[in-house]
């Protein structure tokens, strides 16, 4: 009875462990610009070759972007065109776009990578000014419309840029460099501010 006993205890003394999200409650407020990071959201990267993007599209309820620089979203969900067979698709609806390709018989990779990515948000009228602090690419309108995604760069970091509307953009990064990209943004914002 006494092993039995030790055990429950044992059992009862164990800490439960709880996930947080990297930069969980972090923003930035300058006069022209806000930083902020989003909420967790479920994301894969997928690699389709063109004669399954209909399928893969069907079952993700969403038709992948075919041209260079593009996305497209619905109810929730986001794919953006990172090259003539990839996509990053992000899913902010809590809908799982992984267990939506498993029954897909057509050729494709689709690998989770929800615990990879970081979510960071810059609005405001400096928004276009605070990314550029670091990013070489043109963020004007005419160049980079609402809608507008790419692979890029930032200070030293791979991002994922998406602009969701005339002064708001979503940049996505790897959660081992997020509180760099943060940083350098709130920085970008305090200069754009200026």
């Amino acid at each position: 009875m006494a092993k039995a006993g030790a055990k429950k205890s044992a059992a009862a003394a164990t800490p439960s462990v709880e996930r947080r999200p990297a930069l969980a409650g972090r923003s930035t407020t300058a006069p022209s610009v806000k930083v902020e990071i989003l909420p967790p959201a479920e994301r894969i990267s997928l690699r389709v070759p063109e004669a399954s993007v209909a399928a893969l599209s069907k079952a993700l309820d969403l038709t992948l972007p075919k041209k260079p620089k593009t996305s497209a979203s619905k109810a929730g969900r986001t794919a953006l065109w990172l090259g003539p067979d990839e996509w990053l698709v992000i899913d902010e609806a809590g809908n799982d776009p992984l267990a939506d390709c498993t029954g897909v018989s057509a050729l494709h990779s689709a690998v989770g990578i929800s615990h990879r990515n970081i979510a960071i948000s810059v609005t405001g009228a400096g928004a276009a000014a605070t990314i550029n602090s670091g990013c070489p690419q043109d963020l004007s309108l005419e160049a980079f419309p609402v809608g507008a995604a790419s692979r890029t760069i930032l200070g030293k970091t791979e991002i994922v840029l998406l602009r969701t509307a005339d002064d708001a953009f979503r940049v996505e990064c790897w959660r081992s460099f997020s509180d760099y990209v943060f940083t350098f943004l709130s920085e970008g914002a305090r200069d754009a501010a200026v």
